[in-house]
């Protein structure tokens, strides 16, 4: 995995190196984020390194140990259940203030990334299709109006992308984020608060077998 050097800082392309491999689970919950082997890695020096892994902590997906090493964060089921339930909250509001103030170009914006997630988990492109469905929730956060709530969400998103960006069932996925675009498109609020948590919980219980190897119940 080679950084690029012509654009950006050099801290944030190894930034965004280290959190995709994080994310999509080259890196474990609890494996060592060594400043000398990423560097060798990435070719860059150790400098941007330590400043990648900065920016890592701020997103909550790394834990920074004094006189020892940065590791992957690992989470409990508790952790889990509560970033779920802070989640179910945000989307709700998200989703239902999106469908009451979207326009044309709002649809169309979600149109599109509904039909690069189908397209995607047709073709059997997992990273892709969790990037599209990623790209789907914080389209809407944006499309709420809600400065607070974007901001909220801004501060969430590497943590959203990978606790419940854990489903296999991709298609499933991209059905049910064309359903909720339907609702929205239709202005149903009251559509959308029911399916809204009905669809979190999905990714909730993906997230609970793959970090944990057991169900969780579904609340």
């Amino acid at each position: 995995m080679a950084i690029d050097r012509s654009s950006g800082l050099e801290s944030e392309r190894v930034a965004d190196a280290l959190r995709d491999d994080i994310v999509s689970g080259r890196r474990p919950p609890g494996s060592r984020l060594v400043e000398r082997d990423i560097a060798d890695e990435l070719r860059v020096s150790r400098l941007p390194v330590r400043e990648a892994i900065k920016a890592l902590v701020a997103d909550g997906i790394v834990v920074a140990r004094p006189r020892s090493w940065a590791t992957v964060r690992e989470f409990s089921p508790h952790d889990l259940q509560g970033f779920a339930e802070v989640r179910e909250a945000l989307e709700t509001l998200s989703f239902v203030l999106a469908a009451q103030r979207i326009d044309d170009v709002g649809l169309a914006l979600l149109d599109s990334l509904v039909n690069q997630e189908a397209t995607a988990a047709a073709l059997g492109d997992i990273d892709a299709a969790r990037q599209a469905s990623t790209a789907f929730h914080m389209a809407v956060v944006r499309l709420s109006g809600n400065a607070m709530l974007i901001e909220l969400a801004g501060s969430l998103v590497t943590r959203l992308r990978w606790l419940f960006g854990q489903h296999d069932d991709l298609a499933h996925m991209a059905a049910t984020h064309r359903e909720i675009l339907d609702a929205i498109r239709a202005r149903d609020v009251d559509a959308l608060r029911r399916m809204i948590p009905e669809h979190l919980a999905e990714g909730r219980v993906a997230a609970h077998e793959k970090m944990f190897g057991t169900s969780a119940e579904r609340e």
